[in-house]
């Protein structure tokens, strides 16, 4: 089985390019990996955000204000 379409390694390497599996296939992977790194960010803020909306629902606002008024 061959990734790159070479069945025998006998030719010259000068005239080989590039040997490496999956070749012609590096945008498409880029673009998957661009999308992916973009979802997960955007996912983890939502997550992030819901996280800090539900404690500061648990946390007294007065303390909180106090807190803050010290610095």
């Amino acid at each position: 089985m061959s990734t790159i379409g070479y069945e025998s390694w006998a030719v010259d390497m000068a005239d080989v390019g590039a040997m490496y599996p999956f070749q012609g296939a590096e945008v498409p992977m880029v673009i998957i990996g661009v999308v992916f790194w973009l979802g997960w960010h955007i996912s983890q803020a939502r997550r992030e955000t819901a996280h800090f909306e539900e404690v500061a629902k648990m946390s007294d606002p007065e303390k909180v204000a106090k807190m803050l008024e010290r610095y």
